[in-house]
């Protein structure tokens, strides 16, 4: 059994179990919404997590087409409804007519965070110049952050997880890091992450405990 020391306490105690967390995934598609292809986002999506996080996840897949109704809609009933604290879409946020997910998002959110969106621009940048044109953004609506991916899934990977040199040090922190803390932040569960996927950032007063 793994152990830590609590700091308020010079004996070892057992770590709590993770807190289960419910996470909204949404990938906004006309093509494969309709069954034209493969839809590949939310595989990605769910992998990525899976491995990123200790915490029991129940995830709550959605794949919807390119309609800012239906996509507002979708996050709505994610946040209200199913009660998920942590909602990423991917998809929708290129400079294209039907590229609409940001609109739809901003929509239902009380409160934008658009310091995801940059840090994700940023990390693009490093592979295309074309990483301008996305639009990525992040909301908060109630207690949960709702967060625009890009669309193929290394670049999801990229963007959440950051960029590490060829020694596997990073280079440039993923959005992810910031993402535990935003949601404790708000009022919800404790998410933990494995360091060897996303090492999450927390002020020091606000670390419960540290899992390997």
């Amino acid at each position: 059994m793994t152990t830590t020391t609590d700091a308020s306490s010079p004996s070892a105690c057992p770590l709590p179990a993770p807190e289960p967390v419910h996470i909204g995934i949404v990938s906004v598609s006309d093509r494969a919404s309709r069954g034209a292809y493969e839809d590949k986002g939310l595989p990605a999506l769910q992998d990525w997590l899976t491995r990123a996080l200790h915490n029991p996840i129940t995830f709550e897949p959605r794949l919807i087409p390119d309609e800012p109704e239906e996509i507002a809609r979708t996050l709505i009933e994610l946040v209200d409804a199913q009660r998920c604290s942590l909602v990423l879409t991917t998809g929708g946020t290129g400079p294209a007519p039907r590229d609409v997910t940001p609109e739809a998002t901003l929509a239902v959110g009380e409160r934008e965070m658009p310091g995801f969106g940059e840090q994700m621009r940023q990390i693009s940048l490093r592979f295309v110049p074309t990483a301008i044109l996305s639009r990525q953004t992040a909301v908060i609506r109630g207690q949960a952050l709702i967060i625009n991916l890009p669309g193929q899934p290394k670049s999801i990977a990229e963007t959440l997880e950051g960029l590490k040199g060829a020694d596997g040090a990073p280079l440039v922190p993923g959005v992810f890091a910031a993402v535990p803390y935003c949601i404790d932040l708000i009022g919800g569960p404790y998410l933990e992450t494995r360091e060897s996927v996303c090492a999450a950032f927390r002020p020091k007063t606000a670390v419960r405990h540290v899992r390997p």
